[in-house]
């Protein structure tokens, strides 16, 4: 059965104003699985009216955080009761294995939109002080108003509750688009919204080629920010794209994260770390684990540990619960990935697993887990992202040599180090120029704690407290306490002292 959707704008369930639309596919069965609308730039304007109309009514700013906190609350418990239907739909159109998406995604989705429920009615600005000695200062925190949240097609709810639920909690309204690819739990969360008494034009999810309609999305006066997650060049164009009206930009861009593994470090641990932070999700994860940087005296005996692990993952149908490692989002993705592995083996680089699409798949974008060895540093597949199964493993000598390969990037977005002694980590880890450091970890995320970016990594932060920084805005009240009609400054303007 071909499930039909359409996109929700201002509380109603609508076609795209030409009639078109594109069919959603399995990546793991190449079938199609949902017809969804083609949406225009005329839609995107409609989603955009509706979110601006709704905002300045206050129907949704003006409700005190108990009441907004209480509909996220709702929402939540919607969620998670509805967590096996949602994650075996993400499954089918993602290509994630069930278990990652069922028992990492989901639970994820639901206590973000738990955390931030409650952190709605925290939210403040300063205490009140007599800062000049004349008068009282009010410090405030405002919702934005429209804001715009761009999702990727990796983690197509997970990262949209990064968007939606502080969002909304500070009191935004939001137009979400989600990636072409991968739309069909968005709007399944948007029909949960509605019963959970989200009101109409407080959330719309327009679908549709960004190309279409995300610049008007990017340069519409009447959004006020627009939040990115995908790739550098992206967020580049829409930085561009934004600066008509001087919105609010907030991204979240590529990674190429390094994963160090020091002369004391724990082996079996550390190529059990790099398998699962290099693989998951088939490796398109902008956090992936991709180059290894590892000291040449443990080099061999890691890359064949980590060779023996890597042979070991199931690669498969993604519902069935025994599977490691799903297809790749689509055929065009896994074309990316074979030029990238042709471009390691003509560059020099060791191919020593994988490297290929599985014999035995002849159906679905499957892609085997690839590592190669011998990697230098100038190479593509060391400096670019790829964004696939492919982990790059290199040697260092010393430890200055290792933090400068790492650094050697234009991305800054996540890390590792492995080893024994927390001194000497942690001096590493300060030395890193990454938004998140893990020590003899690598992928751990929590909503309490910030997830962000340094250099061409983007800036801002999601998850945590922080983010609210991101979706609010700080106003300044003052109110004179003198009484006086002539303030004790005046006379710097005119008159006598």
């Amino acid at each position: 059965m071909v499930e039909k959707y359409r996109m929700f704008i201002g509380g109603r369930w609508v076609e795209s104003s030409s009639r078109e639309t594109f069919d959603v596919r399995n990546p793991a069965t190449e079938e199609v699985i949902a017809n969804v609308p083609l949406g225009t730039k005329e839609d995107a304007k409609s989603a955009i009216d509706a979110a601006r109309e709704t905002f300045d009514s206050g129907a949704w700013s003006n409700k005190t955080p108990a009441e907004r906190s209480l509909i996220l609350w709702k929402l939540a418990a919607l969620v998670e009761a509805n967590a096996r239907k949602i994650a075996t739909l993400e499954s089918m159109n993602v290509g994630k294995t069930i278990k990652y998406s069922r028992d990492s995604d989901l639970p994820f989705i639901i206590d973000n939109l738990r955390f931030f429920a409650g952190a709605a009615r925290l939210l403040e600005g300063k205490s009140a002080s007599e800062y000049s000695g004349l008068g009282t200062s009010i410090i405030r925190r405002e919702p934005i108003g429209v804001v715009v949240g761009v999702v990727p097609w990796n983690y197509p709810l997970y990262i949209a509750v990064w968007k939606m639920a502080p969002a909304l909690a500070a009191g935004n309204t939001v137009v979400i688009k989600p990636a072409s690819l991968t739309p069909l739990t968005l709007l399944e969360f948007a029909k949960l919204a509605q019963i959970a008494g989200v009101p109409d034009g407080v959330l719309n999810v327009v679908t549709g080629p960004g190309e279409v309609i995300g610049e008007e999305l990017a340069t519409s006066p009447n959004v006020d920010m627009i939040s990115l997650t995908g790739d550098t060049s992206t967020g580049k164009k829409i930085m561009q794209m934004a600066s008509g009206n001087l919105k609010k930009v907030h991204l979240e861009l590529g990674g190429k994260a390094p994963f160090i593994v020091l002369d004391d470090a724990n082996i079996d641990a550390a190529t059990e770390g790099a398998v699962v932070a290099a693989f998951w999700n088939s490796g398109q994860d902008c956090t992936a684990a991709t180059r290894v940087y590892v000291h040449e005296s443990i080099h061999d005996e890691f890359v064949k540990l980590l060779v023996e692990k890597a042979q070991n993952i199931r690669i498969g149908d993604p519902l069935d619960e025994r599977t490691d490692m799903g297809p790749l989002v689509s055929g065009k993705q896994r074309e990316r990935i074979e030029v990238y592995v042709r471009s390691g083996i003509e560059e020099g680089a060791n191919l020593v697993h994988g490297g290929k699409r599985p014999e035995n798949l002849k159906k679905g974008y499957f892609f085997e887990p690839t590592i190669f060895t011998g990697v230098e540093q100038k190479m593509r597949i060391c400096q670019e992202e790829i964004f696939g199964p492919v982990l790059s493993v290199s040697g260092f000598s010393t430890v200055d040599e290792a933090v400068e390969k790492a650094n050697d990037v234009i991305y800054g977005l996540a890390s590792s180090v492995w080893g024994k002694d927390i001194t000497d980590l942690v001096r590493i880890a300060n030395r890193l120029k990454y938004g998140t450091v893990w020590i003899n970890e690598h992928g751990v995320l929590t909503s309490e704690t910030p997830h962000g970016g340094f250099k061409q990594s983007g800036f801002g932060k999601d998850l945590s407290l922080y983010s609210f920084e991101e979706y609010t805005q700080v106003k300044h009240i003052y109110i004179d306490q003198t009484g006086s009609v002539r303030k004790p400054w005046y006379y710097t303007v005119y008159g006598e002292k």
